[in-house]
């Protein structure tokens, strides 16, 4: 049996997912975060099924990309059941996909999901009514702790056996009647039989103007065609307004109906959480404490990896002068064992100290529903380069990794912000050039110097962004983006999420750097990285750069750890600072940092943007990580 899960952004449906598949899908406090859907076959009891996560939709009409995935995934007709997530303390909003769900004729289960959350608002909604009007059952759950989603699960198998389909609800009498006489005209052209859905459904596509179906038909059956605009043309005139407004508004209508008739309101239960906001989203203190929360941020990344680095660094490089004893440090044997050692000293030492505690706190500060917040007080400043505030969603998803930030522009309306967008991300220091900057920058110079690279960086982005902005001159579309109510975090649930973003490290970086750490060995021991070394001299000279730092630049486009990782065996020490200046490293960083995107971040850049644009965004980045180091190398 196959079950989708589905709803409108931040309902809790990947936390639903996580709970029945394991921790698959990074759950997140602010919509819009799932781009693509996650797919688990599952044993529940003692049944096989496969539960997939779709995006996040609040219509079945969408011009969204990612709400567009989710519709196509229904629309293709292979899905047993549907489980509609619904915020239960946003219950009059969330009714319209429901009834837009309920038209598909799907076997259905409505997960009436935060019914705590929809207390604590004064929200009492009658379960049983609610049930019988939609003829689905209806499961209340508190996903965040687990409660009732063995029951919904219960629930979705004996209706997914049943096949048991909801009642449909109808609109207005004189729309009922060009909805009818337009599903009858469908019917005998068979047109729904190539979609593999109701007539009744099909319809009022038609009747909204759906691209998707139109495009697919105006060229298909001309007649037909003509007798879609004839049916629209009747509701605009009866209605005064465009067809798919008319549509809308009923839907909208109907939902409301339904929320008074099962809903109680009493009095909501204040708590200190609901006045946050004003401090938080005020126009002057809302920056205040926006700077204020990223500065403690910063210093506890560094001052949690720094007590962990030096002391695991110290044991690992202990063990070489050991090894020496045992093996002739001449022999090939002795390269070998010597690369291994650094690749898992540069794994355990230097990247997972920085690496544990910024993607701990960042999803920390997704489950609280902070991260919406900055997208609301960054507009302002994002629309001055050209894009609005949406666009800090994939920003701030690229501080974790780049390619899931540039799959995340999909939310963003406008191709061309996307573009901008995925350009202006693979800028972003991400957790593997998080690492270069704390473990070098941070490390050997300060951690405020560490600091202003970040605040450099932000301005580099901006000044990009303008440029882009004026090369691709478009009118911005102001932003629409819920602003989610706070969640006090779970630490399971944050620790969890945090080693399901550290797994691609540790399974694919972590070989990565011991391959490439035992390569270099190899390269020193036949004396081949002198060539490397000689062929990127012009430009390591051009940045004032030890020449030995050639090769590590070839290796940071595997991985951007391995550049730092490199770096260190390159040189011979642990030391940094014993070989390479305050300037020198600093230069090295800059141009780590800004350089040619990862393997991965080119693959999916060209998967996004195609291949003119992303050798665009290798040229663009590689010119100005040359810019950048070199003035760092004349002024700092």
């Amino acid at each position: 049996m196959k079950i989708a899960l589905m709803g409108q952004p931040n309902s809790g449906k990947s936390t639903i997912f996580n709970h029945v598949a394991g921790y698959k899908a990074v759950t997140s406090n602010f919509p819009g975060k799932t781009v693509e859907y996650t797919s688990s076959k599952v044993n529940l009891f003692g049944e096989i099924f496969e539960i997939v996560d779709l995006p996040g939709t609040y219509s079945l009409t969408s011009f969204d990309l990612a709400e567009l995935e989710a519709r196509k995934y229904l629309l293709k007709g292979n899905v047993d059941l549907v489980i509609n997530v619904i915020d239960a303390s946003l219950l009059s909003r969330s009714l319209e996909l429901t009834l837009q769900l309920l038209e598909l004729k799907l076997p259905m289960v409505i997960c009436l999901n935060m019914i705590d959350e929809a207390e604590r608002k004064g929200i009492k909604i009658d379960v049983e009514k609610l049930s019988e009007i939609l003829g689905v059952p209806v499961v209340p759950t508190i996903a965040l702790k687990g409660k009732g989603v063995k029951k919904l699960f219960s629930m979705a198998y004996k209706i997914g056996e049943e096949k048991g389909i909801g009642k449909t609800i109808n609109f207005s009498k004189d729309v009922e009647e060009v909805i009818a006489q337009l599903s009858t005209q469908i019917k005998k052209k068979q047109i729904n039989q190539e979609f593999n859905i109701p007539e009744r459904f099909l319809a009022l596509k038609y009747l909204e103007n759906d691209s998707y179906f139109m495009e697919n038909y105006e060229e298909k059956s001309n007649n037909l065609f003509k007798k879609i605009v004839h049916f629209q043309n009747i509701l605009e005139e009866t209605h005064g307004r465009q067809s798919d407004v008319v549509i809308s508004s009923e839907r909208h209508h109907l939902s409301m109906n339904i929320y008074e008739s099962v809903v109680s309101l009493t009095k909501p239960h204040t708590s200190p959480r609901d006045y946050l906001d004003n401090i938080l989203m005020h126009p002057l203190w809302g920056y205040i404490s926006l700077g204020l929360i990223f500065y403690l941020f910063f210093n506890l990344i560094f001052g949690v990896g720094k007590i962990i680095e030096e002391p695991l660094l110290d044991y690992f490089y202990r063990l070489i002068p050991l090894i020496e004893k045992s093996i002739n440090p001449n022999t090939l044997s002795f390269s070998i064992i010597s690369g291994i050692i650094q690749g898992l000293a540069g794994g355990i030492a230097i990247v997972l100290p920085y690496l544990f505690p910024f993607l701990f706190g960042l999803a920390i500060l997704e489950d609280l529903g902070y991260l919406p917040r900055i997208a609301f007080l960054l507009d302002a400043f994002l629309h001055k380069i050209g894009l609005h505030g949406k666009a800090v969603i994939p920003f701030i998803l690229g501080y974790g990794c780049t390619v899931p930030a540039i799959m995340a522009t999909r939310i963003l309306e406008s191709g061309r912000d996307r573009f901008i967008a995925s350009v202006l991300a693979t800028m972003i220091p991400c957790a593997a050039r998080m690492t270069i900057i704390f473990a070098l920058v941070a490390f050997y110079i300060s951690p405020q110097a560490a600091l202003a690279v970040y605040i450099l960086n932000i301005i580099v982005i901006i000044i990009s962004g303008k440029i882009l902005s004026r090369l691709l001159p478009e009118v911005t579309p102001g932003m629409i983006l819920e602003i989610p109510a706070y969640h006090i975090p779970s630490i399971k649930v944050a620790l969890a999420k945090t080693w399901l973003r550290m797994k691609e490290f540790i399974f694919i970086a972590w070989p990565l750097l011991i391959v490439g750490s035992t390569i270099l060995s190899l390269l020193q021991y036949y004396k081949m990285d002198m060539l490397v070394n000689k062929f990127f001299s012009p430009l390591t000279s051009l940045l004032g750069l030890p020449v030995v730092v050639g090769t590590t630049l070839i290796f940071g486009i595997l991985r951007k750890e391995l550049s730092m990782l490199m770096l260190i065996q390159a040189i011979g020490t642990s030391n940094v600072a014993a070989a390479m200046s305050t300037t020198q490293i600093m230069t090295f960083t800059i141009f780590i940092i800004f350089y040619v995107p990862c393997v991965a971040t080119i693959a999916v850049l060209w998967k996004e943007i195609g291949s003119k644009r992303t050798l665009f965004t290798v040229f663009f980045t590689f010119l100005l990580a040359v810019i950048l180091a070199i003035i760092t190398r004349f002024v700092y």
